[in-house]
């Protein structure tokens, strides 16, 4: 049985046109990075669009391809949960299926984790906002982590959907893990805009963070 160095995961909700193009990208460049010892996570949560179908027969055809399926939606946050706890490799990380953060820098977020100088945790600012002409957007999904660490986070993280990348790092940072940042070539993706309800969720959560760090002990 193959020794998994690096787990990567994809959060995938009704995503079938992005994963066609993901998929392969993310073998080709995870095989250059830890060739024959890495795994690709696709956390499919719920989706009727046939994401489900496409990544099944994905695994079928290379095992380097695993599929974690739900039947009901856990929101983003617990999917990322369950697939990180179900990981194989001392190394995780995580992108966005649209892959709007350039694959080219995925090298460098694992090297980052192999060097040892950090703690787990990378938060990854986008390029200056000039290099794509509009408002630094946020930093989205594209962090890894030393999964033992990780792991120590998981049980203190309560959000289930997009607040969830937010309080994973104010609970790194609380803990004093080191947090280390560097810009990427970051681009709008397709069919990815954050909805109002999004927003007004996010905002809740926020206060609800800061209750439970200020207010009661966490």
């Amino acid at each position: 049985m193959r020794e998994i160095e690096v787990s990567a995961v994809l959060p995938v909700y009704n995503d079938l046109a992005a994963l066609r193009i993901a998929i392969p990208r993310s073998l080709e460049t995870l095989e250059a990075i830890a060739p024959g010892r890495f795994e690709l996570i696709v956390a499919e949560d719920g989706s009727t669009d046939g994401s489900t179908e496409f990544v099944r027969e994905c695994e079928r055809n290379d095992p380097r391809v695993r599929l974690l399926h739900s039947d009901e939606r856990l929101g983003r946050g617990r999917a990322l949960n369950r697939a990180f706890t179900a990981a194989s490799g001392s190394i995780v990380c995580y992108y966005d299926v649209d892959l709007a953060t350039d694959m080219r820098h995925l090298p460098e977020l694992i090297d980052a984790i192999r060097d040892g100088n950090d703690d787990p945790v990378l938060g990854l600012h986008p390029a200056r906002p000039e290099e794509h002409g509009e408002e630094d957007p946020p930093s989205g999904g594209f962090k890894a982590f030393r999964r033992d660490r990780l792991l120590s986070l998981l049980p203190s993280v309560t959000a289930d959907h997009w607040f969830w990348d937010t309080e994973v790092l104010v609970r790194a940072q609380k803990n004093s893990y080191r947090i280390r940042e560097f810009p990427v070539q970051w681009r709008q993706g397709e069919g990815t805009t954050v909805r109002r309800n999004d927003v007004v969720d996010m905002g809740s959560a926020i206060l609800r963070l800061w209750w439970r760090l200020h207010v009661e002990k966490s």
